[in-house]
C-alpha cells in the first residue's frame, strides 16, 4: 500500500466527511475523518501494518500519512480491531488541512445530502434494572468502607429502539452544536461525545486531562455557579478525583522527562453536567513511547474502573450485571510514528447494525460516602447528552 498526504487547499467539514459510514475524531473542529477502508488489523499487527505502507508525506505533522481509529474495550486483554480508512482527511490547530489517499483512493470528498428530517417513534428500556444497579452501588459502597478498595465505578445501560433506522450523521451534527468542545466520535455504529482525554502523544509532548467528580447543570448560571462551587467543596468529589489524578501521574511519570498538572482541580462544563477536571502535560524521555502503550498503560483509569484496579474490576464483573463492551475503555487514533489523540469512551452510544437500536451508558463513582439514589440521578444526568442528540419527534 502507499499513502500520499498533500495540503487540502478547500475547507471541509470533518462531520461531512464522516458522513453515515465513515470514522470520525474531533474536538473544537480539530482532527481527522476518514471514508472507506484501506485496511483493517487487530491490535496487536496495527504498529507493523502502519510502518509497512509506503508514504509520499509533504505535510508531516501528527495524524497525516496512514492512520489508523479504533475503540479500546474496557475489559484489558480483550481482542480489538483499528480499522485503516482509505481517505483521511485532517485539520490542525493552526488551521493546517491535508488529506491522506491510500493507492487509489476517490478524489471526491464532497459532502453527503443534508440530513432529513423525519418523524419517528421511539421506545427506552432499561439494560440493567434499577434494583441490580442500586445493589452493585451498595456492594462498591460496602467494599470500600471495609477497606477492599478504594473506588469502583458503577455503571448501566439503556436502550433506546427506534422505529426508523438512526441517522449517524445528523447526530454528529447534533453533538457538535451542545458538545462542540468534547471529543466528538463516529467509529463502525460507536458514537459520542467525551469530555476527557486520555492521553495525546504529539512528538514527545504528552496530555491527558481526567475528569472525577460530578455535577448538573440546569442551564440558570447563578445555579450552576453554586453547583459548581459546591462540587469543588465536597470532599467525596474531591476524594474521587485526587485518586483518579495519581494513578494517570504514577503511570506515564516513568516514561517522561518531567510532568506538571495543576494544583487544583478546575470545573469542566459540558451542556448537560460539569465535573472535577485537572490537566497534565509534560515531556517523554527518548525513546518516546508509543500511544498505544500509554493507553494500555491508563485504561481504563480509576474514572471509569476504580482502585486498586484489578480488585475494582473483579467487584465490577461480579455486581454490575452487564458486559461493558468498549463503554468506558478509550476511542481514538495514532499515526505510523505512535503520535494520536485518546479519549475515554463515556457519553457514548453503540447502534445495532441496521441502526434502529441504540445502548446507552452511564456511571459513577462509588466511594465511602456514596448514595445509590444520588447515584443514579448522576446517571441520569449523563445519558442525557447521547438522548437529546438520539431522539427527535
Amino acid at each position: 500500500m502507499r499513502a500520499v498526504t498533500r495540503p487540502l487547499e478547500v475547507d471541509v467539514d470533518l462531520n461531512d466527511v464522516a458522513g453515515h459510514d465513515g470514522v470520525l475524531f474531533v474536538r473544537d473542529g480539530v482532527g481527522l475523518a476518514g471514508r472507506g477502508v484501506a485496511a483493517m488489523a487487530p491490535v496487536s499487527e496495527i504498529r507493523a501494518l502502519l510502518a509497512a505502507i509506503e508514504v509520499d508525506d509533504t505535510v508531516q505533522v501528527p495524524g497525516t500519512g496512514p492512520v489508523a481509529f479504533g475503540a479500546k474495550p474496557f475489559t484489558p486483554g480483550s481482542p480489538w480491531t483499528l480499522t485503516i480508512p482509505a481517505v483521511t482527511v485532517g485539520k490542525g490547530p493552526d488551521g493546517q488541512r491535508w488529506v491522506t489517499r491510500i493507492d487509489h483512493a476517490p478524489d471526491d470528498l464532497s459532502p453527503p445530502p443534508p440530513p432529513q428530517p423525519i418523524v419517528s417513534s421511539f421506545r427506552i428500556r432499561p439494560g440493567v434494572a434499577g434494583d441490580t444497579y442500586r445493589a452493585a452501588v451498595l456492594a462498591a459502597r460496602d467494599a470500600v468502607r471495609n477497606g477492599s478498595i478504594g473506588k469502583a465505578v458503577i455503571a448501566r445501560d439503556v436502550f433506546v429502539e427506534s422505529e426508523h433506522p438512526l441517522d449517524v450523521h445528523a447526530t454528529l451534527l447534533r453533538l457538535r452544536s451542545s458538545f462542540g468542545s468534547s471529543y466528538r466520535y463516529s467509529i463502525h455504529g460507536l458514537i459520542g461525545a467525551s469530555p476527557e482525554l486520555l492521553v495525546q502523544r504529539s512528538g514527545d509532548v504528552i496530555r491527558s486531562h481526567p475528569l472525577a467528580g460530578t455535577a448538573p447543570r440546569v442551564g440558570d448560571p447563578t445555579v450552576d455557579e453554586r453547583l459548581a462551587a459546591e462540587l469543588l467543596a465536597s470532599t467525596k468529589n474531591q476524594v474521587e478525583h485526587r485518586i483518579v489524578i495519581d494513578m494517570v501521574h504514577d503511570t506515564l511519570l516513568p516514561w517522561c522527562s518531567y510532568l506538571d498538572w495543576e494544583p487544583e482541580p478546575s470545573i469542566v462544563k459540558v451542556a448537560n453536567v460539569q465535573h472535577l477536571g485537572t490537566m497534565v502535560e509534560g515531556r517523554l524521555s527518548p525513546p518516546a513511547a508509543h500511544v498505544l502503550d500509554l493507553v494500555d498503560a491508563l485504561a481504563p483509569t480509576p474514572a471509569l474502573g476504580g482502585h486498586p484496579r484489578d480488585r475494582a474490576l473483579d467487584l465490577i464483573a461480579s455486581v454490575e450485571g452487564m458486559d461493558r463492551g468498549v463503554y468506558g475503555g478509550a476511542v481514538g487514533w495514532l499515526d505510523a510514528h505512535g503520535n494520536g489523540t485518546w479519549a475515554v469512551t463515556i457519553r457514548c452510544a453503540l447502534l445495532s447494525d441496521d441502526r434502529r437500536v441504540a445502548r446507552l451508558f452511564a456511571g459513577g463513582g462509588i466511594v465511602a460516602e456514596s448514595d445509590p439514589a444520588a447515584e443514579l440521578a448522576e446517571t441520569q444526568a449523563k445519558m442525557q447528552a447521547m438522548l437529546s442528540a438520539i431522539i427527535r419527534a
